[in-house]
């Protein structure tokens, strides 16, 4: 790895200028002794290094094995030859690494692995509702800690949780934790015609709950042949109003299949619009994105400390028990997501 490759990746990002990076090259050439002793270290241990699209772009293009987003990373982890994964992200994904690959040593490099929508819950709040509720499935998205998911029945994610709770035998279902999401599956089910009692639960991701819809009748103005991507997190307001509704990977793909749109106003986290600058590009991306402080808090610095030095609060521990349950919901999670 060499600071002109680096360089050529992060040249073609808009946001490094707000992060005062006034000279990226010095910048890169900078930072290459610290890069080229990760992939040193990551080769003598033998480790993989997965990374979320939403962590600083440093990351993705010199050290990361694979990038993607929970769902496709989780696959990557339960699939990791390796017998040490870096996961750099948040800690409930480093959670599902290790729910998935027990025999693992799964760290966590972020110095703030928390996530606003997975600590608006506890698996103790799910417990108390199936008493409360006793008829109800639980199904949780996959942005939920380990203690959640045991208490649940099945996980879903961003990509997969229209068409899971479509299928599901039962028409009584409990979402947790995202209440913006959950709002966007009962609208996604009426216009199938599917009937469904959906409860609720009242979280929410800070990043995608802060987007204004008023943002999108202006922009559509502004640029005439706009498209509108956001993710299943924002407000019913502006997924209503969205050409496309999907995952990171999914919002991802739609851009590169129909890149010949010159202009996209994206509703996620700024490590989307970054990834497709970088590696898809050239593309018109609008609007101001939202920075997850909780991504950003993983840096080239941290990841280089874990595996040179790793403390033990770093490594990601789970109960044996509680990680028997959440494999459960997590097994049928991808038994549902395979069926045709």
């Amino acid at each position: 790895m060499n600071a002109d490759q680096l360089y050529s990746k992060l040249r073609k990002i808009r946001f490094e200028k707000s992060e005062n990076r006034e000279d990226l090259r010095q910048f890169c050439e900078e930072k290459m002794p610290l890069i080229n002793e990760i992939l040193d270290l990551k080769e003598q241990k033998g480790a993989v290094i997965l990374a979320h699209t939403y962590v600083p772009p440093e990351i993705i293009y010199s050290v990361a094995d694979h990038t993607g987003d929970s769902y496709g990373l989780s696959k990557n982890a339960r699939d990791a030859k390796s017998d040490l994964i870096v996961f750099a992200g948040v800690r409930f994904m480093g959670e599902t690494a290790k729910i998935l690959s027990p025999e693992k040593q799964v760290i966590v490099p972020a110095t703030d692995g928390g996530c606003s929508l997975a600590d608006s819950i506890t698996g103790e709040d799910v417990r108390r509702l199936k008493k409360e509720f006793p008829d109800y499935t639980f199904a949780c998205y996959i942005n939920t800690t380990v203690d959640v998911k045991a208490a649940c029945d099945v996980v879903v994610t961003s990509s997969n949780v229209y068409d899971i709770v479509a299928r599901m035998d039962t028409d009584k279902i409990y979402f947790v934790p995202d209440r913006l999401m959950g709002l966007n599956l009962i609208a996604d089910l009426e216009k199938r015609g599917i009937k469904k009692d959906i409860k609720l639960w009242d979280g929410t991701c800070y990043v995608h709950e802060e987007f204004d819809p008023a943002l999108i009748e202006s922009s559509r103005r502004m640029f005439p042949g706009l498209k509108i991507l956001s993710h299943p997190e924002c407000d019913p307001l502006i997924t209503n109003e969205s050409d496309f509704v999907g995952s990171t990977t999914q919002m991802y793909d739609y851009v590169v299949e129909n890149g010949n749109d010159p202009t996209y106003l994206v509703f996620s986290e700024c490590g989307l619009a970054s990834r497709l600058e970088a590696e898809k590009g050239p593309f018109d991306m609008v609007g101001s994105c939202m920075f997850c402080k909780y991504m950003k808090s993983n840096s080239l610095e941290n990841i280089l400390r874990v595996l040179r030095n790793p403390e033990p609060a770093d490594y990601i521990q789970v109960d044996d028990l509680i990680r028997e349950d959440a494999l459960k919901a997590l097994n049928r999670m991808f038994a549902e997501a395979e069926k045709k």
